[in-house]
């Protein structure tokens, strides 16, 4: 949507864009979250909100999960080939960052500040960057796109560290969280939504990406947005992160509207 400017791809690109849906989508996180919770397992025992996990129950076994983690992997890849060269490096990219968030040595989840910077990068940038890739060239993509992403994503996952405080610093895990505090982590998650709310409105007050039409309701829906983020991550729990995704989507939405037009 982004790089052509339409809702839909060209008839053409159909194909790959499907391809790429299905790699970015539920193979790449296939395979990244059974990465995840292999290494997750001390902590997703010491956690209610993961009792009735899989790994945990026993249903399914750490071999397997390993089975399907490079089963995946390769579909990922596979499906990333008939997409372009590119886009295979994206995936190669996003499961390199998969392994170093979740796999010692390196256990990127277990070092304060760079659990949350993974995780905002593939989710704000990477992904509509890969996206972008399939019709035009990766260095064409838009900056100011990926920042208000990267700070968006940042703040949307910065709460989930205070979700499993206890069994991730019972396990000895030291995320964020754990790290600094609940407090400091709510702080740091109101300021990153603050920063990406106003460069989103600089950006449009400058024409630049964001279409200028939408300056208007977003100084109007900012408090809004700001004030209903501030609320519900003070205590966070998955149902509350569910709704502050849903308010996610309502710049979102006015923003491709706008785009589009």
């Amino acid at each position: 949507m982004l790089a052509g400017h339409a809702w839909w791809p060209d008839a053409a690109t159909v194909p790959r864009a499907v391809v790429a849906l299905l790699a970015l989508g539920p193979l790449i996180w296939g395979a990244v979250l059974a990465q995840n919770d292999l290494h997750d397992l001390p902590s997703d025992r010491a956690n209610p909100r993961k009792a009735d996990a899989p790994l945990v129950t026993g249903a399914v076994s750490a071999t397997r999960l390993r089975r399907w983690y490079r089963g995946i992997s390769l579909a990922a890849v596979g499906a990333a080939v008939f997409v372009g060269p590119l886009f295979v490096l994206g995936v190669l990219g996003v499961l390199a960052l998969g392994w170093a968030y979740s796999v010692p040595p390196l256990r990127l989840k277990t070092r304060p500040g760079w659990d949350v910077t993974v995780n905002a990068v593939v989710v704000g940038v990477v992904s509509p960057a890969a996206g972008w890739a399939i019709t035009r060239p990766p260095w064409e993509f838009p900056w100011p796109f990926g920042l208000i992403g990267l700070l968006f994503a940042a703040a949307l996952y910065v709460p989930t560290t205070v979700t499993d405080l206890a069994a991730d610093r019972g396990a000895g895990d030291t995320t964020l969280a754990v790290r600094f505090g609940p407090r400091f982590a709510h702080r740091l998650g109101v300021a990153l939504w603050a920063a990406a709310l106003a460069f989103s409105m600089l950006c449009a007050w400058r024409g630049v990406l964001v279409p200028r039409a939408t300056l208007g309701p977003q100084l109007v829906m900012a408090p809004v947005l700001l004030a209903g983020y501030a609320v519900l991550t003070l205590r966070p729990t998955i149902a509350k992160m569910a709704v502050v995704s849903l308010l996610f989507g309502i710049p979102t939405i006015g923003f491709a509207l706008a785009y589009v037009g």
